[in-house]
């Protein structure tokens, strides 16, 4: 019987790496991943490293439902937050708070590092955002899409009070999940070689 180790290196994935598109949440559609199919992907995105198997991080998942209520929530905490802006820009960012939640699906991946620990926090941190890639990387190879948001509901103190973000934590990532509907078109990538230098023992 072979194991994961003995298995042929995969050009499907490696292709798939390379075609991975980010796409804004608006764009994102039904279907979108069912509890079965969530479930798995929440399971690959925990896959990562994870220094001293501390599990810094923790998932908050909206979708149904849950969606348009957040969203009727969010005006009035952004109102909250800004009583001393311009009331008609007030009322139009606080608009755009109620369908900050358009996609079928979104995970919260939550930073909780262990401070009562000798492993840095910002170790822990970078490991929060490795499961916000591997979800997307999950998603993408199960044929769905996505992207991978922050803004002002993911830093807002009255915004996490409502997703349910402890004082302690922080909003490594809004993962917005769904069926793109249309295909992405590609971006400009960086220069990997102009950004790699070979290193050389100091004079």
């Amino acid at each position: 019987m072979s194991t994961t180790t003995d298995l042929p290196p995969s050009a499907h994935w490696l292709n798939a790496m390379a075609r991975r598109r980010s796409v804004p949440a608006a764009g994102l559609v039904e279907p979108g991943p069912d509890g079965p199919t969530l479930e798995r992907l929440l399971e690959l995105a925990t896959r990562v490293p994870d220094h001293a198997m501390l599990t810094p991080w923790r998932f908050i998942v909206i979708e149904g439902d849950a969606r348009s209520q957040l969203g009727a929530r969010l005006p009035q905490a952004y109102r909250d937050a800004n009583p001393q802006m311009d009331e008609a820009k007030r009322e139009k960012f606080a608009g755009i708070m109620s369908r900050l939640f358009p996609a079928p699906v979104a995970v919260v991946v939550v930073s909780r590092p262990n401070r009562d620990t000798m492993i840095p926090v910002f170790e822990q941190e970078l490991s929060a955002g490795a499961v916000c890639m591997n979800l997307l990387h999950a998603a993408h190879g199960l044929g769905f899409a996505g992207i991978w948001v922050t803004g002002w509901a993911a830093t807002n103190e009255k915004a996490l009070g409502l997703l349910g973000v402890g004082e302690d934590e922080k909003v490594a990532g809004i993962i917005h999940l769904g069926t793109a509907r249309e295909a992405p078109a590609e971006r400009p990538r960086p220069d990997a070689r102009a950004l790699t230098a070979r290193w050389t023992p100091p004079d």
